[in-house]
């Protein structure tokens, strides 16, 4: 009897569950170590692909895949499949974003009692025949405060496990609504309390251009004498050199590293020469349970994919309709950007987000649209991949509210695309429209402006009086920077006011020279926008 079910080929190793799983649908081939000539001859004869991070998923695999229909990354990171060949070829791509959560901030937990407790340092006391309590003198987490920096998903779970050992929780994540951050038992506070407050400090953001770093010896030195801290997310976020000065000149009493900026570490690296900083090779989603996970969340939807059903963590999005397409394509980009700058303005913790659309864009399914403008929101900030499955989902994983309006037109724009955001100190609101087929930012802070966001470019938003001498000021502080300065437009709200000096420069500048622009009497205050 001929069996006309799917075939799925698993080509890196992944846990015995998920195999089973898709075993009850379908005839599966494990094939692991295929070479990329071996896979791309195999490919063809199979409906579903499920890969780790060993097997790379190129153009040349998914063209040969002429059955293909569905893609599995047991795991988060989808940087060894090819998503653009995999969209133009309707070929879904999923992964398991919350397969190693409670693993890492399990690890997380672990990492701070054997901080408090000196595990390790007492391990290899006692190897070596000594029996010095004394010098292993502990202390007790019950009443001490922990700061998180990221209360995303890993983050809240670390948060929930503290409170339960009755710490007092600080969080900083001004992406995150404080009533959800209250709902788990933690206190909202500006990044600058929760450093200066914290005993123990562990961070969960994803790296990104305004993660690198975050923690320095500025920051460390801000910090409370003895204090501990935590690094499970990614190398970099903490700086390495600075921390192991710190380590070593007792003002921080101990650390706890499990990721670093080049893994495996050089030899040399200084996180490695200290006994009071505890290092793991990355073992953050190393358990049996959360490789399981991970293998039956990918199993599952490729189950539910092959069945005709959509799946729940869809990385990639789906085509288009061509009339759809036809309109919104162009107005996605824009849509894009405006959350992108949105982000990089905002100060204080998110409260509201609002949407309008007017104009002709408003006439059709508006899902691509709100789907960009949550991925421009997120792309400064997060990690995840956003797509018109998956957007909602995300939001509402933030604890987002997204209110949305549709407009039949505009006094001014054919097609605009405005986003407000509140938070707790302020309010951002950006409009963008298509000029020429490219985005164009015609609206910030209710200011009228018209810039074109271009990849590599940065934006001082400058908040400033407006008063003779300010724009020479900034620019012969950018001048004698070596900053070049592309376009510079200002607008006021009254005149003798409160103005706002739009710069778009050429070469990103440090932060320390955005602080020395914020210096400059008569400015209030300063963001710097970068452009992806």
């Amino acid at each position: 009897m001929t069996d006309n079910r799917p075939r799925i080929l698993i080509a890196d190793p992944v846990a015995q569950e998920g195999i089973d799983l898709l075993r009850t649908v379908g005839r599966v081939d494990v094939r692991t170590g295929l070479k990329p000539g071996e896979i791309i001859a195999a490919i063809g004869d199979y409906d579903a692909l499920v890969v780790r991070s060993e097997t790379k998923v190129t153009r040349p695999v998914i063209e040969a895949g002429r059955r293909l229909s569905v893609i599995g990354r047991a795991g988060v990171g989808v940087d060894n499949i090819d998503l653009d060949a995999a969209t133009e070829r309707g070929v879904v791509v999923v992964n398991a974003p919350q397969g190693n959560t409670v693993a890492a901030a399990e690890h997380t937990v672990a990492l701070l009692l054997a901080l408090a407790r000196h595990l390790p340092r007492a391990d290899a006391s006692m190897r070596e025949g000594k029996w010095d309590r004394k010098a292993l003198l502990g202390t007790e987490v019950r009443g001490k405060t922990l700061g998180i920096v990221g209360l995303g998903k890993i983050g809240s779970e670390v948060a929930r496990r503290a409170v339960a050992m009755e710490m007092r929780v600080l969080g900083h994540d001004p992406f995150v609504p404080e009533d959800r951050l209250r709902a788990i038992g933690v206190e909202a506070a500006p990044l600058e309390q929760v450093i200066k407050e914290s005993d123990f400090i562990t961070v969960h953001p994803p790296l990104t251009a305004s993660t690198a770093g975050m923690i320095d010896r500025e920051e460390l030195a801000m910090m409370k004498d003895g204090v501990r801290l935590i690094n499970v997310a990614r190398g970099g976020i903490i700086s390495e050199a600075a921390l192991a000065d710190a380590v070593k000149s007792g003002k921080v009493a101990g650390a706890a590293i499990d990721v670093f900026t080049q893994e495996p570490p050089a030899p040399d690296n200084p996180l490695l020469g200290d006994p009071r900083i505890i290092v793991t090779p990355h073992l953050g989603a190393s358990t049996a349970e959360a490789q399981e996970r991970v293998a039956l969340d990918v199993a599952e939807q490729i189950v539910e994919i092959l069945q005709g059903k959509p799946a729940r963590y869809a990385v990639n999005a789906p085509l288009l309709g061509a009339e759809t397409l036809q309109v919104l394509a162009p107005y996605m980009a824009a849509a894009e950007q405006v959350g992108l700058i949105a982000t990089q303005l905002v100060t204080g913790t998110l409260t509201t987000i609002e949407i309008d659309y007017y104009g002709e864009i408003a006439d059709h399914d508006i899902a691509p649209l709100r789907a960009a403008v949550i991925r421009g929101l997120l792309r400064p900030i997060s990690e995840e991949n956003v797509n018109i499955v998956n957007a909602s989902l995300i939001a509402q994983s933030r604890g987002w509210n997204i209110d949305e309006r549709l407009r039949s037109s505009h006094e001014v724009y054919h097609n605009l695309i405005h986003l407000k955001v509140g938070t707790s100190d302020s309010e951002v609101s950006v409009g963008g429209t298509v000029e020429h087929g490219q985005p164009d930012i015609v609206i910030l802070n209710g200011m009228d402006v018209d810039l074109v966001p271009e990849p590599g470019i940065c934006l001082l938003a400058c908040d400033n009086e407006d008063r003779p001498g300010m724009i020479g000021k900034v620019g012969t502080l950018l001048g004698n920077a070596d900053i070049n300065i592309r376009s510079m437009q200002v607008g006021r709200r009254s005149r003798r006011g409160r103005a706002l000096m739009i710069i778009a420069v050429d070469e990103c500048p440090t932060a320390e020279q955005v602080q020395a622009v914020e210096a400059i009497d008569g400015i209030y205050n300063v963001r710097l926008v970068r452009f992806y």
